[in-house]
C-alpha cells in the first residue's frame, strides 16, 4: 500500500494505492486521513487512470521529432543562451503551476530566478488564488487562510459566496451535510447552482454586484449594532473610515444595484451579525473578478466587524482551486521570494541567500511581471523564450485565440508536460516528458494549510521523469549544479524549505521532515519548539494579526463598473464555472478517464433561461451560436431556470469557452475576470 494526496483540487484528500501486477494500482480513499475520512469524489477514485493514457509524452520532442534527453537539454541551453546574449537575461521567463509538488516548485523558482536570471516568472495560481492571496496580505499582513475544515462542522451559519461547493469541492460539501449543528447555509450566486438548490437560502445577486452588497451588509451591521465593538477596537484598524465609506450604501441603494429585495439583504445581515458562529467562504466567483481583491476584503470585513474569526465555526475563508496553489503561493518564488518572503526586503534577501549559499546579488530585488504582463511582454517581443511547466494556457487563459497567437511569437517555447496533445504542447518547439502525480513523491499544501505527503505508486512510462529530476538535469546542463547543491533530493528540499520558512508566519521548521507528515499531515505554522500540533487548527485565536501593530486592516474602495457591460449587440452576461464533479480544469487528465467521461456531457452546452429561449426561437437541444467581441462558438442549448433572463452559463472545462472570455484583470491581484463578459446568442441555422 502507498499513501497519496489527491492531485486534483485543493481539498487535499488522502488516498491509498494498492499495487496490482501488470496494471495501475487500485485507489481507495484513506479512512484515517483527517480531510476526507474515507470518502472520495469521482475524480479521486479515478485519480491514477490518466497515467495510462495513449498520448503520454514518453520521450523529449524537438520540433516534433524524438531526441535524447542530452539532445533536448543541449537545444534548450543553446536556444535560451542565444536569446539572453542577444536580448538580455529578462528575455526569458517561465509559467509554472499549482499542480506539481512544493519541493519541485522550490527548485524551479531557485533555478529560474537565481540560476538563469529569469526575473519574469509566474504560476497558473494567478488564475485561481492571486486575489485571495493579495486580499489576505493587505488585510491580515500575510497570505494566510485562517481556518480548518472542522469549521464547516462548527458553524451555525455558513455563507458561501460565489462558490458551487458541492460540485467544485464535494468532500467539503459532505462535511457540511454531516454537521451535527445543522447549520443554516446561505449561497450568494447569480446562478442557481447545485449548491444553491441544496442550501437553506439562495440570494441571486446580479453578476458582479458583490461589492455593493457587501458594503450594504456592513452598513446594516453597523447601523443595527450587530458588531463586536470590543474586537474592532482592540484588533482592527480603519473602522472610522469604513463607517464613512459604507454610510451611503443604504438598503434601498443596494437593492437597486443587486436585484435583491431589502428584506433579503436585511435577513443576510441579521444571519451574519446575530449568529454566534458564522463562517464566510468564497472561491472563484469572487477571485475571478475585475475587482475581486476588494470583494474578498469586503467578506473579510464582515468577519472582522462581527468578531467571527479565530473561534470555532467562524472565519473569512478562501477555498483554493488547485491541489498545490498554497505551495505555489509560499514556495515557488514567483510573486513572493521563497518561504513567503519579499523580494524588495533586503533582510529577506540576505536570509534566503544565506540559507541557499549564494551571493545575495543573485537574488532579484523585485518580483517581476505577472502572468498577463508576461504574455504582453511576449507580444511586444521583450520576452523571447518561455518555459511552461504543467499548465495549459493555450486552453485555460482568457481570450484564447489571442493567447495562442502570442505564444506562437516566441523564438523558443519549452513545454514540460505529461501529454503531447495538450493545446500548449502542440505549440512547443521542445516538449519535455514529465511524470505525473502518482509517479513521484513530494508534498502538497491544501486550502486549510495542511501539508500532506504523497508517495510514488507507479512508474513513469518511457523516458518521462519527475519534474524535480528534469529541473536538476536542466540545472546541470546550464552549469548550475553547484549553485543548487542544497536541492539534493525532494526530501532534502523539504528540509531546506523548513529552514527558509523559519521565523515567518508560515514557519514549518518544527516538522520532523517528511516522517512528520506520515499520519494526517500538518497544518502550518509549526515552528521549532512548538508542542505537537493538533490534527486541525485555526489561526488568530489570540486576535493578533501579522501587521507590525498586530491589527487587521479594514479595506475598502468604491465599486468599479463591469469592464464589458451588456449592450444591444451583446445583450447577455456570460457566466462561467464548474460543470460537474467529474471534470477538472481543461480536462487534460480527467478527459482520459472513460468512467469520468460518462458522468458529464461530452459536448459543450449553454445554459439558457426558457424566457430568453422563447424570445430567440430556441428549443431545448438546439445548436446555438454564442458570440463575444472576440470569437464565436457553437454549443448545445440547455434550457433551465438555473440562470436568470439576461444571463447564460457555460462550463469552463471545454476548450472553446475561453475563446469568448475577456482579458480584464483585477488591478491588485492581476487575476483574470473569467466570470462575466457580454455575448449574444442565436439559433444556428443548420441546427
Amino acid at each position: 500500500m502507498t499513501a497519496l494526496i489527491c492531485g486534483f483540487c485543493s481539498t487535499g484528500c488522502g488516498l491509498t494505492a494498492h499495487a496490482r501486477p501488470g496494471a495501475l494500482p487500485r485507489i481507495e480513499p484513506s479512512a484515517d486521513y483527517p480531510v476526507n475520512r474515507g470518502v472520495a469524489c469521482p475524480k479521486g477514485w479515478e485519480a491514477l487512470t490518466p497515467l495510462a493514457a495513449h498520448d503520454r509524452a514518453t520521450a523529449p520532442l524537438l520540433h516534433g521529432r524524438r531526441v535524447s534527453w542530452e539532445g533536448a537539454l543541449a537545444a534548450m541551453v543553446d536556444e535560451f543562451r542565444a536569446i539572453q546574449r542577444k536580448h538580455g537575461p529578462e528575455a526569458l521567463g517561465f509559467l509554472s503551476t499549482g499542480q506539481i509538488f512544493t519541493e519541485e516548485m522550490a527548485l524551479l523558482g531557485a533555478l529560474g530566478k537565481i540560476g538563469l536570471g529569469m526575473l519574469h516568472c509566474d504560476s497558473n495560481t494567478r488564475q485561481c488564488m492571486a486575489t485571495s492571496a493579495t486580499a489576505y496580505k493587505e488585510s491580515f499582513g500575510f497570505d494566510v487562510p485562517p481556518y480548518t475544515y472542522a469549521d464547516f462542522e462548527e458553524s451555525d451559519v455558513i455563507v458561501l459566496w460565489g462558490s458551487n461547493l458541492c460540485i467544485a469541492h464535494p468532500i467539503l460539501w459532505g462535511r457540511i451535510m454531516k454537521s451535527r449543528r445543522r447549520p443554516r447555509v446561505i449561497v450568494v450566486d447569480p446562478r442557481r447552482t447545485e449548491t444553491a438548490v441544496a442550501a437553506s437560502v439562495h440570494l441571486a445577486a446580479r453578476p458582479k454586484s458583490d461589492l455593493t452588497l457587501l458594503y450594504g451588509l456592513a452598513h446594516i451591521l453597523i447601523a443595527r449594532g450587530w458588531i463586536d465593538q470590543d474586537f474592532i477596537r482592540e484588533h482592527t484598524s480603519g473602522f472610522d473610515g469604513l463607517v464613512a465609506h459604507v454610510t451611503p450604501y443604504t438598503p434601498e441603494r443596494v437593492a437597486a444595484a443587486t436585484g435583491l429585495s431589502m428584506l433579503e439583504i436585511e435577513a443576510l445581515a441579521s444571519a451574519i451579525g446575530r449568529s454566534r458562529r458564522a463562517s464566510l467562504w468564497w472561491t472563484m466567483g469572487v477571485n475571478q473578478s475585475h475587482e475581486g481583491t476588494r470583494v474578498a476584503q469586503g467578506i473579510i470585513n464582515l468577519a472582522l466587524l462581527t468578531g467571527n474569526i479565530g473561534r470555532p465555526g467562524t472565519g473569512a475563508n478562501s477555498i483554493t482551486g488547485q491541489c498545490n496553489a498554497m505551495g505555489s503561493r509560499l514556495f515557488s518564488s514567483t510573486s513572493n521570494l521563497i518561504g513567503g518572503h519579499d523580494f524588495a526586503n533586503p533582510a529577506h534577501r540576505d536570509k534566503v541567500a544565506g540559507v541557499l549559499g549564494v551571493p545575495v546579488e543573485r537574488i532579484p530585488t523585485r518580483a517581476g511581471l505577472a502572468y498577463d504582463q508576461i504574455l504582453e511582454a511576449v507580444l511586444a517581443r521583450k520576452i523571447r523564450g518561455l518555459w511552461i511547466v504543467a499548465t495549459n494556457p493555450a486552453h485555460s487563459w482568457v481570450s484564447q485565440d489571442d493567447t495562442r497567437r502570442i505564444l506562437a511569437r516566441l523564438d523558443f517555447l519549452v513545454v514540460q508536460e505529461l501529454y503531447t496533445t495538450t493545446d500548449t504542447a502542440r505549440l512547443a518547439h521542445l516538449v519535455l516528458p514529465a511524470a505525473g502525480w502518482g509517479e513521484k513523491s513530494g508534498t502538497f499544501i491544501n486550502s486549510e494549510r495542511r501539508i500532506g505527503l504523497s508517495r510514488a505508486a507507479a512508474t513513469p512510462p518511457g523516458e518521462a521523469l519527475p519534474d524535480f529530476e528534469i529541473f536538476t538535469r536542466v540545472a546541470h546542463a546550464f552549469g548550475l549544479g553547484d549553485l543548487l547543491a542544497r536541492f539534493a533530493s525532494p526530501e532534502a528540499t523539504f528540509a531546506l524549505m523548513q529552514e527558509l520558512s523559519r521565523g515567518q508566519p508560515c514557519d514549518i521548521s518544527g516538522i520532523d521532515g517528511w516522517a512528520g507528515l506520515e499520519h494526517g499531515g500538518v497544518q502550518w505554522p509549526h515552528p521549532a519548539g512548538a508542542p505537537a500540533p493538533a490534527l486541525e487548527r485555526r489561526l488568530f485565536e489570540d486576535g493578533r494579526f501579522y501587521h507590525p501593530d498586530g491589527r487587521a486592516r479594514l479595506c475598502y474602495e468604491a465599486p468599479r463598473p463591469l469592464p464589458e457591460p451588456t449592450s444591444r449587440d451583446y445583450p447577455f452576461t456570460l457566466l462561467t464555472g464548474r460543470g460537474s464533479a467529474s471534470q477538472w480544469h481543461t480536462q487534460t487528465r480527467t478527459g482520459k478517464s472513460a468512467v469520468l467521461a460518462r458522468l458529464h456531457p461530452r459536448e459543450l452546452y449553454l445554459e439558457l433561461s426558457p424566457v430568453d429561449a422563447r424570445e430567440l426561437g430556441i428549443a431545448a437541444d438546439d445548436t446555438v451560436v454564442v458570440t463575444s467581441r472576440r470569437a464565436e462558438v457553437r454549443a448545445r442549448a440547455f434550457l433551465t431556470h438555473s440562470v436568470r433572463p439576461g444571463q447564460v452559463f457555460m462550463p469552463m472545462h471545454y476548450e472553446a469557452v475561453n475563446r469568448l472570455t475577456l482579458a480584464a484583470f483585477d488591478p491588485y491581484s492581476r487575476q483574470p475576470a473569467y466570470k462575466a463578459c457580454a455575448v449574444s446568442v442565436r439559433r444556428a441555422t443548420d441546427s
